[in-house]
This record gives C-alpha cells, sequence and structure tokens, in this order.
C-alpha cells in the first residue's frame, strides 16, 4: 500500500485507533474500582480491545476505499482534492473525538459500551439531543472537540500530504480495493461479542469491546430468535414445568397441554376499586430505607412513610433496564424476551393483559405520560390494548408550570391524573390508569421552590426527592377527592437508576419497592416472597376480589408458595429462587450461580434442577408470544 492509491486509509486508520485507544484509557480510569485482574486483567482489555478496534475500523473505512478506488486520477492528483481530503480528516478526527465523549458520557450513565439503548436513541432525536443539550455544556464540549480534531491535523499533516502522492491506474486499483473489502466481510462472518469475554467481571468485557462495533452489533441484533440462540428442552416437558409451577396456588390449568391458560377464582368478595399505578421513573430499592438505604443516602421520604400503611413488598425486582421492558413486565405479566421490549415490535396489540381484564369488568383504562407517547412506542402499544391515551399532548397551557425535554414535570403529571380521574368519577365509571413519569431521569430539571435542593444542582438527588415530593403532594390531594375512599393506588418503578455491575445480572441492581395503598379496603403488610414485576397484576387484581381466565405466566404474590423473579439484560435473562440465579445468554449460554442476598454477591455452582426450570420458562414464554396464544380472542 505504500506506494498505491490506499496510502490514506492508513493515516485515517491511524487515527481511528489512537482515538479508540484514548477512549478505552479514558474508560478504564472511570471503571477503575471495579474492574479485576490486575496488570493481567489490563492486557486483556487492551489486547482484545485492539482487535475489536481494527474490525470497527474496517467497517468504518469502507466509504473511503470506495471513494480512493473510484475517484478518477485528474482530480485526485488536483492541489483542490488535498483541501478535501484533509476537510474530510478533520471530520473524521471530530466525529471520534465527539465519539470519545459519547462513550465516556454514556458508559458513566449506563456501565456499558453503545447497546441498544444507543440504537433506540437514534429513532428519537428530538427527545435525545434535547437531553444532551439540557444535561451537558454544549457551548464548552463542541469547541473543545474542534481544537482536538485541528491538533490531530496538525500531527497527521505530513502523513497525510505524503499519502496523496501516489499514481495509479484503476485496474491497478481494482485488485487491493476489493482486497480490503474483503476483510469487513470477513469479519462480519467470522467476529461477534463472545470475542470479548474475557473475564468474569462485565466491566472488563465491555472495556474490550469497542463502542462503534458495540452500536453495529446492537442495531443489526435487535430482536434474537429464542429458539436459534438460546438454551432449549422438549416443548412438551418445558410446558408440564411451567405449568406446574403455576398451578401451586390451586389454579386448575386448560388441558390443553401447551397452554398457561386457567380459570383464576377469587378468594373474596369482589369491588369496583378504581386502581392508579404509578410507575416511578428509575426508582432503585436502595433508596428507600425501608429496603436498606443508609442515613445521607438517596431516600425518599414519603415513599417510606407509607410503607407502614400498605402492603409492602421487600423482595421485589424490575424484569430489566428499560422503561419499556418495565411497562410491559406490569401490563403483560410475561418474562422478558431477549432483544427489544414487545411495546416496541410490530404487531403488538390485542394481548390478554392487564387493561384487557380491566376492560371486561367494565373500567375506564388510560395510559398518562407526561412526555411525547410516540418515544418508545408506548402510545401505539396501550391504545392498541385498550387504553386511552393522555400525553403531553394533552396538557393545556395552564396545566404546565415546568417541562424538560422529556415531559412535563412529576408535579403537573400527577395533577392531570387527578383532574382525569375527576372526569372517570364524574361520568360513574370506575377507572384504571398506568401512570408514567419522568422527573427523576436525567437531566435532572424540576420546578424552583418544591425542595431544598435547588434545581440548578441538576442531581439526582434533588430530583429524586423532587419525585417523592411529587407523589406525597399527590396523595395529599387525592385524599381530599370523593372516589379517594374507593382508590387503589399502587406504587412501584419501571427500573433502577444504574443496573450496570461486575456480574453478569448483578441482581442488587434490579430491586425496586412496591407499595400497594388504599386506607379502608387493604390492611396494610409486609411481604416477603420473592417476586418480579411480572406478579403486580395478578396480585392486585386478587386484592379487587377478581375472578377471570388467565394467561398470565404472574402469580398472586399474597398466594404464592414459593418466589421467584425474572431479571434481563438486553440479551441475557436470568431466573432467581432459593438463593440462586440461572442466567441464559446468546449462543445457548446457560450458567447457575448462588446468591448471598445479604452479602449482595454471586458465586458459580452447578444446578441442572434450577437451569432446566429457567430454560422452561423463558421457552414456553417465547412458544406462547411467537404462538399468539396471549393474544384476546
Amino acid at each position: 500500500m505504500a506506494k498505491n492509491r490506499f496510502r490514506p486509509l492508513l493515516v485515517f486508520l491511524e487515527v481511528f485507533l489512537v482515538f479508540s485507544f484514548l477512549t478505552r484509557v479514558a474508560l478504564v480510569v472511570t471503571a477503575w474500582s471495579e474492574l479485576t485482574g490486575g496488570v493481567s486483567g489490563l492486557f486483556k482489555i487492551f489486547a482484545a480491545g485492539f482487535f475489536y478496534d481494527l474490525a470497527a475500523a474496517s467497517y468504518a473505512l469502507i466509504p473511503l476505499v470506495l471513494y480512493l478506488l473510484l475517484v478518477p486520477q485528474m482530480i485526485y492528483a488536483h492541489k483542490y482534492h488535498r483541501y478535501f481530503i484533509c476537510s474530510l480528516f478533520f471530520a473524521a478526527a471530530f466525529l471520534l473525538a465527539f465519539n470519545c465523549a459519547a462513550e465516556y458520557f454514556f458508559f458513566y450513565e449506563f456501565g456499558v459500551r453503545y447497546n441498544f439503548i444507543a440504537v433506540d436513541y437514534l429513532v428519537y432525536t428530538h427527545e435525545v439531543a434535547g437531553n444532551i443539550r439540557e444535561s451537558y455544556n454544549l457551548a464548552f464540549i463542541l469547541p473543545a472537540l474542534a481544537v482536538i480534531a485541528a491538533a490531530a491535523l496538525f500531527v497527521w499533516r505530513g502523513a497525510l500530504a505524503r499519502s496523496l502522492q501516489s499514481v495509479t491506474l484503476f485496474k491497478k486499483r481494482l485488485p487491493p480495493a476489493l482486497t480490503l473489502l474483503a476483510v469487513p466481510m470477513l469479519f462480519f462472518f467470522t467476529v461477534d461479542a463472545r470475542f470479548s469475554k474475557i473475564s468474569s467481571n462485565e466491566y472488563v468485557n465491555e472495556l474490550a469491546l469497542n463502542g462503534l462495533y458495540a452500536f453495529g452489533s446492537a442495531f443489526i441484533n435487535n430482536e434474537l430468535p429464542y429458539d436459534k440462540f438460546y438454551a432449549t428442552a422438549d416443548i412438551d416437558g418445558s410446558f408440564l414445568k411451567v405449568r406446574r409451577a403455576l398451578s401451586v396456588s390451586g389454579d386448575v390449568l386448560t388441558a390443553e397441554p401447551r397452554d398457561i391458560k386457567r380459570p383464576i377464582k377469587a378468594e373474596r368478595r369482589s369491588r369496583k376499586l378504581n386502581v392508579i399505578v404509578l410507575v416511578e421513573e428509575s426508582l432503585s430499592g436502595e433508596y428507600m430505607k425501608a429496603l436498606g438505604a443508609a442515613e445521607g443516602s438517596y431516600t425518599v421520604a414519603n415513599l417510606d412513610a407509607m410503607a407502614s400503611k400498605s402492603i409492602f413488598f421487600n423482595r421485589l425486582y424490575a424484569t430489566g433496564t428499560r422503561t419499556v421492558r418495565g411497562l410491559e413486565a406490569i401490563t403483560l405479566s410475561i418474562p422478558p424476551l431477549p432483544g427489544t421490549s414487545l411495546i416496541k415490535r410490530p404487531d403488538n396489540g390485542g394481548f390478554f393483559s392487564w387493561g384487557s381484564v380491566m376492560a371486561a369488568k367494565g373500567y375506564e383504562n388510560k395510559f398518562i405520560y407526561g412526555g411525547n407517547g410516540y418515544f418508545d412506542n408506548m402510545n401505539a402499544f396501550f391504545r392498541k390494548n385498550g387504553f386511552g391515551i393522555v400525553d403531553r399532548a394533552d396538557f393545556t397551557r395552564n396545566e404546565i408550570t415546568f417541562a424538560n425535554v422529556w415531559g412535563v414535570c412529576d408535579g403537573d403529571l400527577l395533577s392531570k391524573t387527578l383532574s382525569e380521574a375527576d372526569k372517570s368519577h364524574a361520568a360513574r365509571k370506575p377507572f384504571f390508569y398506568m401512570v408514567m413519569t419522568t422527573s427523576n431521569h436525567r437531566p435532572f430539571t424540576y420546578p424552583a421552590g418544591k425542595i431544598d435542593i435547588p434545581p440548578s444542582a441538576q442531581s439526582r438527588r434533588g430530583a429524586l426527592k423532587y419525585a417523592d415530593y411529587a407523589i406525597g403532594e399527590f396523595l395529599k390531594e387525592a385524599g381530599e377527592k370523593p372516589w379517594f375512599k374507593d382508590t387503589v393506588f399502587v406504587i412501584t418503578s419501571d427500573h433502577c437508576a444504574n443496573s450496570a455491575g461486575k456480574a453478569e445480572i448483578p441482581v442488587r441492581n434490579y430491586q425496586i419497592p412496591l407499595l400497594i395503598y388504599s386506607p379502608g379496603n387493604i390492611k396494610p403488610a409486609r411481604v416477603d416472597t420473592l417476586a418480579s414485576q411480572i406478579d403486580i397484576a395478578p396480585t392486585v387484581l386478587a386484592l379487587l376480589g377478581f375472578s377471570y381466565e388467565s394467561v398470565f405466566f404472574g402469580r398472586d404474590m399474597m398466594r404464592a408458595r414459593e418466589g421467584r423473579a425474572f431479571l434481563s439484560t438486553y440479551q441475557k435473562l436470568g431466573y432467581l429462587k432459593d438463593g440462586k440465579l440461572a442466567v441464559l445468554g446468546p449462543k445457548k449460554y446457560l450458567r447457575a450461580y448462588s446468591w448471598d442476598e445479604h452479602a449482595q454477591s454471586l458465586s458459580d455452582i452447578k444446578h441442572a434442577e434450577l437451569e432446566n426450570e429457567a430454560v422452561a420458562f423463558y421457552q414456553t414464554a417465547n412458544y406462547i408470544y411467537k404462538n399468539r396464544l396471549n393474544r384476546l380472542k
């Protein structure tokens, strides 16, 4: 390549590798306290990282290879072409510097390289661009990145000038071009993320990846076919295990062996109480003193005060790390399937759901959200599944006192919820509302004068305290309403604030609160049963005294004799039971751990029974979804 048209590729490759190396160094420093393996571990990170950097570079340089192949020699040799290549180099250096900054902030927020979250963000440019603008000082960051790109051009200017001095005919350009284009094809068909699994520490594995490579991988694998990538067993045997597990509380299942349909018979008198489900953004269990929050840490005073007045579930876990995953679990009562949430998939309507049960009982269902509900396909999903929609477009100017890019503040959202409840009550309709908040989300801004932490601090502590304040004010105002005495308030979270950890599935980072509050209707209690979000709907329906035919995977937590919880990342699926965790992953990956709930630690074990039960639940959930057995007739 030293004497042909493609010499500029070496310069561009060199700058790509340098910026990728600097990005990895920055992330290693960020994650330093979480890393294991010592010097050997660092060597593996940078060795595997260099391999993925080369793979990512081979993809990124495809347009330049094609350009250098096709551009005529007359244009290539022109002096203005050199200015063009220098400008292209500056743009590439700027984008690489921008990516370095973006990866740093993404890793700081999520503890991972780019993944499906970053892919999703490309779809919702308004919200994401607004979030970046409101969260970071772009007036400083962008000029700084331009200076870095200019410095890179200055450093590489000589090498770039020398690379443009070759004269090569097209017939001599073609063979090396085809060879260069074959390299990314070779990477595509032989390399995937498994080569980054160099440690049991997930931070180490993430640092071994290249962010742009990880982004491309997430973009391609947005939905992973379960039967192709995950451990399976005899399908009839799997259904037999799941049917037995779901019938332990006395429910009798249908005679069809590949189905979980069963009649649920109420054990208490039925009452059409209103139900308001508050799904709080990023409300980690670690924020509640009732769940172990230490003095001086982030806490939620109003919710802690409510714990003793509610049915409080102290071992409830989120099924995933995204809002749509939490809403999916709460609404559909189905374990998480690999890939993107069912809310974001095509053909996502007509499910048997919590909403369909309530609609059959004569309830008015509404999904109430302070942002634009097209985000993450939420409006489409809830509309297709029997809910009316109230989102930011339905707020009048007088109803908004404060808003950021994600939506109106929690106070405004909950005030809107009160007014919607007044309408339903005036129309003599029992109501079922699913309310999704946003204030406890970066950029962590909220109205001034409500709490003692100024909004200008843009801190998680302030946003959390404001969100808790808004809940307190909401319940206080609701207490004055004529419908309050006939209403059940369910307060939980979509997911935790931080999902990153050393383990494949850091269990502690999935624990969330659940409170069911209805003075005069539901007696306060503390429930120690291990459960996850898929168990919320069956539990509340049982408290309402409703009988119905169910295809839920969730169970009434008040009746279940043994607990279990489902947890997931984008690709990994977890099954937690009896102090043990089974993890399923692509390439038929299956592994078991012992989970010490007090020490918050995992250790390897062999446990075929747990692994087989985990496979049974996830395989049958996939079968039921793919065969539309959880759809309304």
